[in-house]
């Protein structure tokens, strides 16, 4: 039972960062139940669920939100919930007939959750886009890669998962816990380009202390510097270094030896914060860590203050012993994933079920939220409004 128990949430199905907020509700205990489209339920083998673990926790059900039963039966479960999440372009939820006036209408306190990458308003509200889009707008991509080569983008994780569907996952717990204490919903506009600009937050501040540069590459945080970056080893994989403190700083020197070299250069070792001298000393411990292998490198520095960890592939991590202690990663029905995080000691979240079929508690959810006797299942079944 996790600390989100009780709370009833309907998840209108999109793609990306919605369904991400919804998962780490339902993994924190929140009853979630995600509304497909009729035309997307397949009557799938319940002993056979789905790989998109996304969808993990919640159950299914699929309305025919064109017609006029399906959307009365989406209004009817809003009805009996806390909150309510959607992910369409603005406008498109009140030309469906559920936005926010219709169902806050119906029911009060609730809290209406609407996930877009360029928030309801402003010149670019209308128009597509993707995580790529979102972070180059916030000013995050422009920052992400090494000096003197292109933007790189961190797949997705960014725009829609960090700066996207946790932000609004946060947002409507805020307005969860003010509407217990107001009696009153609020929409919560989540925005990928808002969120991503939230993250770049330290960023801008040590902009404005004069430590950070608009150059790619060249900066603390960014692979510029020597004590701070990956090393390739000699069995070709990759060891992180981040260094960064002068006590980290010293382990790191004692442990690679890199003061020897300049020893044997006859030269004097150049300070830790020596700009100038980052691309060489740089090149110095590149030279050092590709003598040994990854598994080498880790039992000679796992346990030190250097700031290191090798690094994994997925499989990798699931299997390394940090996690498997901690249970970072867990497996349900069959499919490895990311456990809940995070973790709390006393209502710990859990996942509560593998990922369903599109509509495959249809029934189920019809009864228990909406206390719907099996005719009028049959007749809004015969009208093509359920699964």
């Amino acid at each position: 039972m996790g600390p989100l128990s009780g709370l009833k949430i309907v998840e209108v199905a999109g793609i990306g960062p919605a369904p991400f907020a919804a998962m780490m509700l339902s993994d924190m205990g929140a009853d979630v139940i995600r509304v497909d489209r009729l035309e997307n339920s397949n009557g799938g083998d319940p002993a056979a669920p789905p790989s998109d673990i996304f969808n993990r926790g919640r159950r299914s059900i699929a309305l025919n939100l064109k017609s006029a039963g399906g959307l009365k039966t989406l209004l009817d479960l809003i009805g009996q919930a806390d909150a309510v999440m959607e992910g369409f372009r603005p406008g498109v939820a009140e030309r469906l007939g559920f936005g926010p006036e219709v169902c806050q209408e119906i029911n009060p306190k609730l809290v209406y959750g609407r996930m877009t990458g360029w928030g309801q308003d402003g010149p670019y509200a209308l128009t597509a886009g993707h995580d790529i889009n979102y972070i180059a707008l916030a000013g995050v991509l422009a920052h992400l890669g090494r000096e003197g080569e292109k933007p790189t983008p961190p797949i997705n994780l960014v725009g829609d998962f960090g700066g996207g569907g946790m932000l609004l996952a946060f947002g409507l717990v805020c307005a969860l816990l003010e509407a217990g204490r107001s009696g009153q919903g609020q929409v919560v506009d989540a925005a990928m380009v808002d969120g991503s600009a939230s993250l770049m937050t330290m960023v801008w501040g040590f902009k404005a202390m004069g430590m950070w540069s608009d150059d790619r590459g060249t900066n603390l945080l960014d692979t510029a510097t020597h004590f701070y970056d990956t090393y390739e080893c000699a069995d070709g994989n990759f060891v992180s270094i981040g260094s960064i403190e002068p006590q980290f700083y010293a382990e790191l020197l004692k442990h690679t030896n890199l003061e020897q070299v300049y020893v044997d250069l006859g030269e004097p070792m150049p300070t830790q914060m020596d700009k100038a001298k980052w691309p060489e000393m740089k090149a110095h411990l590149a030279a050092i860590f590709v003598t040994k292998s990854r598994d080498e490198w880790s039992a000679l520095l796992e346990g030190t203050d250097i700031c290191f960890a090798p690094v994994l592939t997925m499989d990798e991590a699931a299997q390394h012993p940090h996690n498997v202690h901690r249970k970072t990663f867990v497996e349900v029905a069959g499919i490895t994933q990311p456990a809940p995080s995070p973790r709390f000691d006393r209502t710990p979240g859990e996942i509560q079920r593998p990922p369903s079929h599109p509509g495959q508690h249809t029934d189920e959810i019809l009864t228990e939220w909406l206390g719907a006797e099996s005719q009028e299942i049959a007749e809004l079944r015969q009208s093509d409004s359920v699964a």
